[in-house]
């Protein structure tokens, strides 16, 4: 089978890139990258340590543009005659994915959380992650976006050849003025590790503590919507169904409720842990442990123990 695997290599390569190489190789073939972004081929050469056998780039397209991103993997997918096209799971693959599907005549199946099965049914989130469905494709050709965290990137092969590529995407309709990254942060749809908090800290002027036990941890933060909204803090750090999405492996939430809509963008978080004062609070329902106090008492005290934990010896 030829398998194809777009990756947005804006600045950096990301876990989520590293991840769809992996589920390609797990699925089984021969493995194409077709990339986007700025990152240097001496980089990019490094996806073949996790299965890639060619790196194809074309620097000229867009990322932001999902018509040019389009017209690209379109091309490369007729060059390398593949049969499977694998996405993460991320903003390009939303609005790139279903465009490609109706190009391709491809059947599509977004956010898949593992390998097709014997059946070559894909296993999917549904109900907000309540359950799992299985989706067949029985198209000649299929597009599958694989929700992030899902595997574990995996070293298993050298750097592979890297080549410049012309996706004849045509011009861009999109002209971009000016893009923002957040600066000394790690990444939310990247991070292993949140620590996240809502209206129970009372006000921004408390965050420090929140931002404390991050800083131990090695994590990234985040907040529910209603912060965000009133301005305590930015909105890229909002997390829920209407914010970012994430599956880390560890998930803090502190003194937030659990509303259905924050349940849904992180409950296929590996461990949740769940601070707060009510004792009636639905997101316990959903945690794996659960503290009943005060985060202004509980999280100091959280955030030592963490520290005296990673300076001892193991």
């Amino acid at each position: 089978m030829n398998i194809l695997v777009y990756i947005n290599s804006s600045d950096h390569l990301a876990k989520s890139a590293l991840e769809a190489v992996t589920y390609a190789k797990k699925i089984g073939g021969t493995i194409t990258v077709v990339a986007t972004g700025s990152v240097a081929d001496a980089t990019l050469g490094t996806l073949g340590e996790y299965g890639a056998q060619k790196v194809l780039v074309d620097r000229s397209v867009a990322t932001e543009d999902s018509q040019q991103v389009t017209r690209l993997i379109a091309k490369a997918a007729e060059s390398t005659g593949a049969e499977l096209i694998i996405f993460s799971h991320d903003l390009v693959a939303k609005a790139v994915a279903p465009r490609l599907s109706v190009r391709l005549k491809a059947g599509l199946v977004s956010g898949a959380v593992d390998v097709p099965n014997a059946s070559g049914q894909v296993k999917v989130n549904v109900f907000s992650g309540k359950a799992f469905g299985f989706v067949a494709v029985k198209s000649e050709k299929k597009i599958i976006s694989l929700l992030p965290n899902s595997f574990q990137p995996e070293k298993t092969g050298s750097v592979c050849p890297v080549e410049a590529f012309d996706g004849a995407a045509g011009a861009s309709a999109i002209k971009v003025v000016e893009t923002k990254m957040p600066e000394g942060e790690i990444p939310l749809p990247e991070a292993e590790l949140v620590v996240s908090a809502g209206r129970g800290l009372k006000g921004p002027e408390n965050w420090g503590i929140v931002e404390d036990l991050a800083k131990a941890l090695g994590a990234a933060t985040a907040c529910s919507r209603p912060v965000a909204d009133i301005g305590w803090r930015p909105h890229h750090e909002h997390v829920g169904q209407t914010g970012v999405a994430i599956r880390p492996n560890l998930y803090i939430a502190v003194g937030i409720s659990g509303a259905i809509q924050h349940l849904a963008g992180v409950n296929g978080s590996k461990v949740i842990v769940v601070i707060n004062t009510d004792p009636e609070a639905p997101f316990f329902k959903a945690a794996d442990y659960g503290v009943v106090g005060d985060a202004f008492e509980v999280l100091p005290k959280l955030t030592e123990a963490v520290k005296k934990f990673r300076s001892t010896p193991h």
